[in-house]
């Protein structure tokens, strides 16, 4: 079993940053790919950045290009989610999920092995 624990969320003006940060315990941190999700009211869990076991590979979300930067830090058990310049319709509850089987994970919620429970992210117009 592994638990993630996300922090990091809160209430921010358009055009402020935020910094997500989620923390692993009870499994090898460095053999999951790793990503962030989100999920507004009354919309799907989208996939908004995944990174590669070793970090070496990223990808986003068309919404997230230029804006959000992923990163890991293995040693901490940590993965990031560095957002700028944030936007009201970047509001929802982040997630952070792991993949023991793919290198990078897919943008599909049902692949992902372990979730952590979520914080707010509320973007002022």
């Amino acid at each position: 079993q592994m638990r993630l624990v996300e922090s990091g969320g809160g209430l921010v003006q358009a055009g402020g940053s935020l910094r997500l940060s989620c923390v692993a315990s009870g499994r090898i941190f460095s053999s999951y790919s790793l990503a962030w999700f989100r999920q507004a009211p009354g919309q799907e869990r989208e996939l908004v950045a995944a990174i590669s076991l070793g970090g070496r590979n990223t990808k986003y979300a068309d919404s997230a290009k230029g804006r959000f930067a992923i990163s890991r830090d293995d040693a901490k058990s940590t993965v990031y989610l560095q957002m700028n310049n944030l936007k009201a319709e970047d509001t929802a509850v982040y997630y952070c999920a792991s993949d023991p089987v793919r290198s990078i994970g897919s943008g599909w919620p049902a692949s992902y092995q372990y979730w952590g429970q979520g914080t707010q992210v509320t973007v002022s117009s």
